[in-house]
């Protein structure tokens, strides 16, 4: 049987500490909460308080359990007070040196039967448990912040790790509520080692100014519902952290480039430009510790600071075209997707697709989905034959010569794409702006193949497109920026969100998530955790609205495939090379849900 845990210690009280505290103290348990100064004691004391007050007066804690709770609760300085507890959590900054000082102590003072735990989230436990007399003894159990909320725990077992620890520990969390995997110790563990390698690469984006930082963040929210954009998690982690933790991965993980920091995380850390606690990070924040965002220098210009003139402030003949009849060639989904869009957001539309069979297709699905609407309350009959007839079919390219903006939605095949855009150079009046739907090609190649490259960028739309808020608007070198400002005028009219970037392989969305996929199928591979065991990481701990492996069986894994080739192609970043396992995978026909199997047996749901 699993042994009662019946009092612990806790040692370091910052927020994650204190929030440890909270865990154990809303489920019962005694806690001797320990710091090293009557002050720092203080403001342990003062965080738990806060986050308890705070849950009353949400009314998730009852006046009467909050005082229990803190009623659980001993507070002292000095580790001493911890000669009786039967487990003891760490949770001082993440320095091995002092974590190891910690736990040398805690041997000497800990009853010979106690457990001691290290809540690192990227050193080395088998490290930190050698201080000891007793490593077999010695366990992380790494806590996600808020501790209180975050439901899960990585329990991170050593080389000596006894299997009764290992087993007590896991029954604990069960105790506490949470949802524990286990693992081994190794750099990063799951969350963070998937995790930080994305954080760094967005970090990159926005210092090579490949897009600003509020299109990186709103593109990964609303591309991938991810809950917070990525230098938005960087500013609430702490830069100084992040940069932490990717050092240790970087220099325990093998020297994966992809975990090197990148340089402005350290100029960041030594300017004093820390994130939220700080006041400032990669955003401006109302003061230290708030989460309110507030303007600085690198805040955009609201869309509205155009001048009457076509002008921008700052100089520049940048102003939006007008737009009022749009082209749309193709007759697969994301086309009929897109003409859906359009014509409900009161443009007249020409569709065009090869013969009058595909035109009837296309008119019965945008004719479908817009029932759809009707039927779910989200749209009036009246809107819906209004939509409807807003639409001009089409079999032949000519009918596009009076529109303003053409969008192409082909096959993605680059000669067909080029073939396209030469006709509708001949095609279309001057100054409309040719606008190409491509997740993967490069967008200049499109662009070259017309007398008009300045005209031509990319319209990156997601699937489904009436659903989907975000568009990707892929500048070339040759774009203008009149063709920029059109295309975000369209897109801020569809009701989207227009997040501008370069053309470059996978734009933002895409070079982002597809290798975080791609290092969660070589952890997979290397038989460190197991499919669901990721998949759980990914979601209770970082808040992801599907795990890595459940996603990837929804893209398709062949369509993962080619991205990732695409990416490692351009990039020759040798963190990107497509995993073995994904190759054999797509091989074998295993392709996701689409052919009954993929990472999972879909065939027996």
């Amino acid at each position: 049987m699993a042994r009662d845990f019946t009092s612990v210690g806790v040692v370091g009280l910052g927020t994650m500490g204190a929030g440890i505290v909270e865990v154990f103290a809303r489920n019962g348990v005694d806690v001797v909460a320990v710091e090293v100064s009557e002050d720092a004691l203080d403001r342990g004391r003062a965080i738990l308080t806060g986050s308890t007050d705070r849950a009353v007066a949400k009314g998730k804690l009852a006046e009467a359990d909050r005082d229990a709770l803190l009623s659980r609760v001993r507070f002292a300085v000095g580790l001493d007070a911890l000669h009786a507890v039967d487990l003891v959590i760490e949770a001082v900054p993440e320095h091995l040196d002092l974590k190891q000082r910690i736990f040398t102590e805690l041997d000497r003072i800990c009853k010979p039967e106690a457990i001691l735990a290290t809540n690192t989230s990227s050193l080395s436990v088998t490290e930190i448990s050698v201080a000891t007399s007793r490593p077999n003894q010695v366990i992380g159990i790494h806590f996600f912040n808020p501790a209180p909320v975050m439901k899960l725990v990585e329990v991170v077992r050593t080389v000596v790790t006894s299997a009764d620890v290992v087993a007590d520990v896991e029954g604990l969390c069960k105790r506490l509520g949470k949802v524990d995997v286990t693992i081994s110790d190794r750099a990063g563990f799951i969350a963070n080692a998937l995790l930080f390698g994305y954080l760094n690469h967005a970090v990159g984006m926005f210092e090579s100014h490949y897009a600003t930082r509020e299109d990186i963040d709103a593109a990964m929210k609303l591309g991938c519902g991810l809950p917070m954009g990525p230098l938005a998690l960087m500013d609430l982690i702490g830069v100084d952290t992040a940069y932490e933790i990717l050092d240790t991965m970087y220099r325990r993980g093998g020297r994966d480039r992809r975990h090197a920091p990148v340089p402005l995380i350290k100029q960041m850390v030594t300017a004093g430009l820390l994130g939220r606690k700080s006041g400032r990070g990669f955003y401006t924040y109302e003061r230290p510790g708030s989460p309110v965002v507030v303007p600085d220098e690198q805040t955009p210009v609201p869309a509205d600071a155009a001048l009457g003139d076509g002008t921008r402030a700052g100089g520049g003949s940048a102003g939006p075209a007008a737009v009022t009849k749009i082209g749309i060639v193709g007759s697969g989904t994301m086309a009929t997707g897109i003409i859906e869009v359009f014509a409900k957001a009161g443009y007249e539309v020409v569709s065009v697709t090869r013969g009058a069979e595909k035109s009837a297709k296309v008119f019965e699905a945008v004719k479908t989905s817009l029932n759809k609407g009707v039927v779910r309350g989200k749209l009036s009959e009246a809107d819906r034959d209004a939509a409807l007839g807003r639409i001009n079919w089409s079999a032949t390219l000519e009918h596009l010569a009076d529109v303003d903006l053409v969008v192409e939605a082909v096959v993605e095949e680059l000669s067909v794409k080029k073939a396209l855009f030469a006709s509708l150079d001949e095609i279309c009046k001057p100054g409309v702006v040719l606008a190409t739907t491509t997740s993967s090609l490069p967008v200049i190649d499109v662009a070259m193949a017309t007398q008009r490259p300045a005209d031509v960028v990319g319209l990156h739309f997601f699937n489904p497109a009436p659903l989907m808020p975000l568009v990707e608007v892929v500048e070339t070198i040759r774009t203008s920026a009149e063709t920029t400002a059109t295309a975000r005028a369209v897109c801020a009219a569809l009701g989207k969100t227009g997040v501008v970037c370069g053309d470059r392989s996978g734009f933002i969305v895409n070079a982002l998530l597809f290798p975080y996929l791609n290092d969660a199928v070589k952890m997979l591979e290397a038989s460190y955790s197991t499919a669901d065991d990721i998949d759980h990481a990914m979601k209770l701990g970082c808040g992801y609205p599907m795990g890595p492996f459940e996603l990837l069986d929804v893209v398709g894994l062949d369509v993962a495939l080619a991205i990732q080739r695409e990416l490692y192609l351009e990039l020759r970043e040798p963190g990107f090379a497509p995993a073995p396992l994904l190759e054999h995978l797509v091989t074998a026909g295993y392709l996701g849900r689409k052919s009954g199997r993929g990472f999972r047996d879909h065939t027996r749901r």
